[in-house]
């Protein structure tokens, strides 16, 4: 539990310092590549400084000519810096608003521009969050989100949210699933202990959209990515 304590202090003290330099670099670097670099760079850090291997799988079933929607399961904090780091691409991140609470790192989210915010408190302004994605993944950005919407409890994976699939619709870009396995052993949810181990992610083929925005066009991607993420788990 010590050595658990431990990570958990260095990661801290990592993680500020790497949200400071993001945030510095806020009036400076509108096009977010730098921001982008800092994020790859405490992703890796933070995996090694906690003792986690990363291990990816499926990076060949990437164009790195086209941008994408990338949806994940979400069990542990350790998804996101996983993702970064494992995934070869420019990630704008939606995440919760709640978030940008978090002195430094939530401002470096906020103030960078980089990544999406969703007030999912107020449907209308997560309406409007997700139109804003949909522009930038247009413009040639990828996206990722998690579609269970919280981490689940014991890394099985928990029903889909609809607001995911509606915006890869929306944005007329295919769905990556990623998989991720071994988070939750990492770092559970509602606990402190942090666990050295290896994480896998499994990015499966992009999955295109069958129809035009609607209901039934959204539950039919969300079912397709489901049991592709499921399958993977």
């Amino acid at each position: 539990m010590i050595r658990s304590w431990i990570k958990i202090i260095i990661s801290f003290i990592y993680i500020g310092i790497m949200a400071a330099l993001a945030l510095i670099s806020a009036p400076f670097k509108r096009t977010g590549n730098f921001f982008h670099k800092i994020t790859k760079l405490f992703a890796r850090g933070t995996l090694k400084i906690c003792g986690v291997q990363l291990n990816v799988v499926g990076t060949e079933n990437l164009d790195p000519d086209q941008h994408y929607v990338y949806i994940s399961n979400h069990a542990s904090q350790f998804d996101i810096p996983a993702i970064i780091a494992g995934i070869p691409d420019k990630i704008r991140i939606i995440y919760k608003k709640e978030l940008e609470k978090i002195p430094i790192f939530g401002w470096a989210l906020k103030y960078n521009k980089i990544y999406i915010s969703i007030d999912r408190k107020h449907g209308q302004s997560a309406i409007q969050s997700l139109e804003e994605a949909a522009e930038k993944i247009k413009k040639g950005e990828s996206v990722l989100l998690f579609a269970e919407g919280t981490r689940s409890p014991d890394g099985n994976l928990q029903p889909f949210k609809r607001g995911p699939f509606k915006l890869a619709i929306l944005s007329g870009v295919p769905v990556v699933p990623v998989t991720i396995i071994g988070s939750h052993k990492i770092l559970p949810k509602n606990s402190l202990r942090i666990r050295s181990g290896t994480i896998t992610i499994k990015i499966s083929e992009p999955i295109y959209s069958k129809g035009e925005l609607g209901k039934e066009s959204e539950i039919d991607l969300l079912n397709r990515v489901h049991t592709a993420i499921k399958n993977n788990l």
